[in-house]
């Protein structure tokens, strides 16, 4: 059955991880991967996530399954966390909600409702997007296409070019949008431009998914969500997909949810038993064990606010990185100007250098980053920047 199989080729991500992890220089510095890393390099377990999860081992009366839907509490406290506890969709009973696997999980399962719906949709994402769209949402049997996003004149949004683009879409058209800190670019939408796509977006009749991987990593747990709330307040349908990799550190848990926000509480009904067949038929029951850890840490205070406190020392260093960097390129690369990159947000920026610069930082200097240029800032530390802006300086002058 399985001789004629094609070899398939790695991902690139993976296959850079693979590379780095081989490669036995003391001076390699890994920007590829996606996870956050302290000033040691390492991607820590945060204090509250260790205190949570002791209290949780030590009370844990069984292990039984919670339900196709996942951790009820857990889903009610994300609510909280994504919407604001006032957001007039809890006070309407406008949102359903599912644990997932994951972000990933919570992308795949909105797409797999999107297709039930309609199985003829076309989900618009930007270009560039997060790499892991187009598998995860073509994978439901859904056709993708871009809109113009990023510009790397300036290293921002080219907006009018993407509200002109929304402008042409037909209507129940789908538009994928990052609520913060976007992958791969670290190109964030104004508030006041949320609000003109907001208008665009209700007078086209498009349904967006918004996908938010990093909320408290760009300005704060508050101004993160701000597109998404706004969004949600407005129209009748959104489709949001919540991870809790990157604030509660949860990379290996894979703790997720999808939250859908319904015309009605009738139409809400319908759509969460939807939700429950669709994951019944990918993963049946959705582990609970991080989603618990998540759960504790939010409806305790004393936790919640040593989680905030972490939150926030994690946005402020990648936010010092982003200006330290700059003023390291600034003084070895004068001729390139690299200030775009203290103005994005979240762990990622398109370094603007070719696939050619790209893998000769590799090959010469040791410094991993993905073909196409884009930069962890998070790989960073105080004691590597300027050897990679030496290293930048040397392979632009090549």
């Amino acid at each position: 059955m399985f001789e004629d199989l094609e070899l398939i080729t790695a991902d690139s991500i993976l296959g850079l991880m693979a590379a780095f992890r081989a490669d036995p220089d003391t001076r390699k510095v890994d920007l590829g991967v996606g996870v956050y890393r302290d000033d040691h390099g390492e991607t820590p377990v945060l204090d509250s996530v260790r205190t949570a999860e002791g209290a949780l081992i030590a009370q844990q009366a069984t292990k039984s399954y919670v339900g196709p839907a996942g951790n009820l509490g857990f889903n009610a406290e994300m609510e909280k966390l994504v919407f604001g506890a006032a957001h007039p969709v809890l006070a309407g009973k406008r949102v359903r909600s599912v644990q997932t696997p994951g972000g990933c999980g919570a992308l795949r399962l909105g797409a797999d409702l999107i297709r039930a719906a309609a199985p003829d949709t076309v989900v618009h994402v930007s270009s560039p997007t997060w790499a892991n769209h187009v598998p995860l949402i073509s994978g439901a049997g859904l056709k993708l296409e871009r809109y113009p996003y990023f510009d790397p004149a300036t290293g921002g949004v080219q907006f009018g070019n993407m509200l002109a683009a929304f402008e042409k879409l037909p209507p129940r058209a789908v538009v994928l949008l990052h609520a913060a800190c976007h992958n791969p670019t670290g190109a964030d939408v104004s508030q006041d431009e949320w609000r003109a796509l907001l208008e665009v977006v209700r007078r086209r009749r498009l349904l967006p998914f918004i996908d938010m991987a990093y909320q408290g990593l760009g300005e704060s747990l508050e101004a993160d969500a701000f597109g998404l709330r706004l969004f949600c307040a407005e129209l009748p349908e959104v489709v949001c997909a919540v991870s809790c990799s990157k604030n509660f550190g949860l990379y290996r848990e894979r703790v997720g949810a999808l939250h859908v926000i319904c015309e009605s509480p009738k139409a809400g009904d319908a759509v969460l038993s939807q939700l429950v067949r669709l994951g019944r038929g990918m993963w049946s029951m959705p582990p609970d064990h991080g989603a618990e850890i998540v759960r504790r840490i939010l409806v305790d205070g004393a936790l919640r606010g040593q989680w905030e406190q972490e939150v926030l020392g994690m946005r402020k260093r990648i936010q010092g990185l982003r200006h330290d960097f700059v003023a390291e390129l600034a003084q070895h690369c004068p001729q390139r100007d690299f200030s775009f990159i203290a103005r994005q947000r979240g762990m990622f920026s398109f370094f603007g250098i070719s696939t050619a610069q790209v893998q000769a930082l590799r090959a010469a200097h040791h410094i991993y980053m993905t073909d196409d240029s884009r930069i962890n800032i998070a790989g960073l530390r105080k004691d590597n920047l300027a050897y990679v802006a030496r290293a930048t300086a040397q392979v632009l002058a090549a």
